[in-house]
C-alpha cells in the first residue's frame, strides 16, 4: 500500500487522485497541497483526504506518506523535486518534467544523487491500445519503424497558468508536444538517439506570447522520423491520434474521437461528456473510462509496482529530460527556420553507428537483404548488399 502526498488540485491532480483511489484500490492520497486555502479544503473534502495544507514543505514531509506526486504548474516542479528528494521519498512528476532541457537535467541530477525512485507521468504512452501496439512493435509486427506520427489538438487548456509563458515555459509544444514526442520515441525505440528537429509554430488565434499551434519533425539516428502535431485552436473536442509506419506494417490508433461511442441529445439534462468536449447537445462522443483511455490506470499501476519491485518504471525522469531536450531544439528551429540539433549532455542509448544498422534485415552472415521479389517466370530475385564491401548485387534462382 502506498500513501501519497498530492501536490496540486487542478484537473491533473483530480485525474491522478481519481485514478489512485479508484475502484477498490489499496493506495490512497493522504495529504493534498494547493496554493489556495479554499481550493485545497474543498478538494480534501471531495476526495476524503485526511490532511490539507497550503505549505508545500509540510505536505511533502508529512510522516504518513511515502510517495510524492507532482501535479503543479511547470515552474514549481524543480522546487517540489528538491524538497521531495531531501525527504527521501519516491517522486512521480507530471509532464513535462521541466520548462527547459537544462532545468530537466538539474531535476534528473537531484533525484539520482539522492537515490530516490523517480517516475515520469507520461500517461499517453500507457493507454491499453498503445501498450498493445508497442508490444506488437517490439515483437517485430511492423518491422523497422520508419515514421511515427502523434497528434494532440483541442480548444486549449483549462487553467490560467498554461497560457502564461513565464510559468509554463511555452505553449502547445511544451504542453502537448511532450506527449507526442514521447509516444514516437516509444515506437521508434527509446535507445535510438534523437539527432535534430525541424519545427513550425505560430500564435494563430489567442492573445498570448506562446505558440498555440505547431508541427514538428524529429530525426533519429536510425533514419526514423517522429512527427508531432499540436494545437490549442482545434474545435470539436480533443483529437488524440497516433500512426506508425514500418517496413512490414502499419498501426493507426484513435484514442478520443470516433472511438465507437456516439450519442445524440437535444441537450436536456446536465451530463458530463468528456474532457475538452465543447458542447452538451447534438452528436457527442462520450468516453466510457477517461482515466483508462488516457492511460492513468496502467501508468500508476506501473509506477507503484515498480516501487514495490525496486525496478525502473516504463517512464522515468531520464525520459523527461530527453523530451525536454527535443523540445528545446524545436523552439530553436521555430526561430531559425532550420533543422536544429538536439543537445543531450547525457545520452544512455545506442551510439549512432549501432542505430544505423539496427533495422537492417540480415540475409546471411555476409549480406544484408535489400529486397526480394517473384519474377514473372516464377523465379525469385534477391537484391543484396555485401557487409564487408558495401557492394550491391542480385541473385536469381
Amino acid at each position: 500500500m502506498h500513501k501519497v502526498t498530492m501536490l496540486g488540485t487542478g484537473l491533473i491532480g483530480m485525474f491522478y487522485t481519481m485514478t489512485i483511489q479508484g475502484g477498490r484500490s489499496r493506495d490512497k492520497v493522504e495529504v493534498v497541497y494547493s496554493r489556495t486555502k479554499e481550493r485545497v479544503e474543498k478538494f480534501a473534502k471531495d476526495w476524503n483526504i485526511k490532511h490539507a495544507t497550503t505549505d508545500m514543505a509540510e505536505a511533502i514531509n508529512h510522516s504518513n506518506t511515502n510517495v510524492v506526486v507532482i501535479g503543479l504548474p511547470n515552474n514549481l516542479h524543480l522546487e517540489a523535486v528538491k524538497l521531495a528528494a531531501k525527504a527521501g521519498k519516491a517522486i512521480l512528476s507530471t509532464k513535462p518534467l521541466a520548462r527547459t532541457g537544462a532545468e530537466a537535467k538539474e531535476i534528473l541530477g537531484i533525484v539520482e544523487k539522492a537515490g530516490v525512485f523517480h517516475g515520469y507521468l507520461e500517461d499517453l504512452v500507457y493507454p491499453p491500445k498503445t501498450l498493445k501496439a508497442l508490444e506488437s512493435v517490439r515483437k517485430g509486427a511492423v518491422g523497422k519503424v520508419l515514421w511515427a506520427r502523434s497528434r494532440e489538438t483541442h480548444p486549449g487548456p483549462h487553467s490560467d497558468w498554461f497560457w502564461d509563458k513565464s510559468q509554463s515555459g511555452g505553449g502547445a509544444i511544451i504542453d502537448m508536444g511532450c506527449h507526442c514526442i514521447e509516444i514516437s520515441r516509444n515506437y521508434i525505440g527509446k535507445d535510438i538517439k534523437p539527432l535534430e528537429v525541424m519545427c513550425w509554430a505560430d500564435t494563430q488565434v489567442h492573445p498570448i506570447e506562446a505558440e498555440d499551434s505547431a508541427v514538428g519533425l524529429v530525426r533519429y539516428a536510425n533514419g526514423a522520423i517522429g512527427q508531432f502535431e499540436v494545437s490549442w485552436t482545434f474545435r470539436g473536442g480533443m483529437d488524440l491520434r497516433d500512426e506508425v509506419s514500418g517496413t512490414e506494417g502499419t498501426i493507426w490508433n484513435n484514442h478520443w474521437l470516433r472511438t465507437g461511442f456516439e450519442m445524440f441529445t437535444t441537450g436536456v439534462g446536465d451530463a458530463y461528456v468528456a474532457e475538452k468536449a465543447e458542447s452538451d447537445k447534438g452528436w457527442l462522443f462520450p468516453v466510457g473510462d477517461e482515466v483508462g483511455a488516457l492511460g492513468y490506470t496502467e501508468m500508476f499501476a506501473d509506477m507503484f509496482n515498480a516501487i514495490d519491485e525496486k525496478r525502473k518504471p516504463m517512464e522515468d525522469f531520464y525520459d523527461g529530460y530527453v523530451v525536454n531536450a527535443i523540445m528545446d531544439a524545436a523552439y530553436k528551429s521555430v526561430e531559425s527556420k532550420k533543422w536544429e540539433p538536439v543537445v543531450l549532455e547525457v545520452w544512455r542509448g545506442q551510439n549512432e553507428e549501432e542505430s544505423r544498422s539496427s533495422g537492417f534485415r540480415e540475409y546471411d552472415k555476409d549480406h544484408w537483404l535489400i529486397k526480394g521479389e517473384k519474377m514473372p517466370d516464377g523465379r525469385n530475385k534477391l537484391i543484396l548488399k555485401e557487409k564487408a564491401s558495401g557492394k550491391v548485387l542480385q541473385r536469381v534462382a
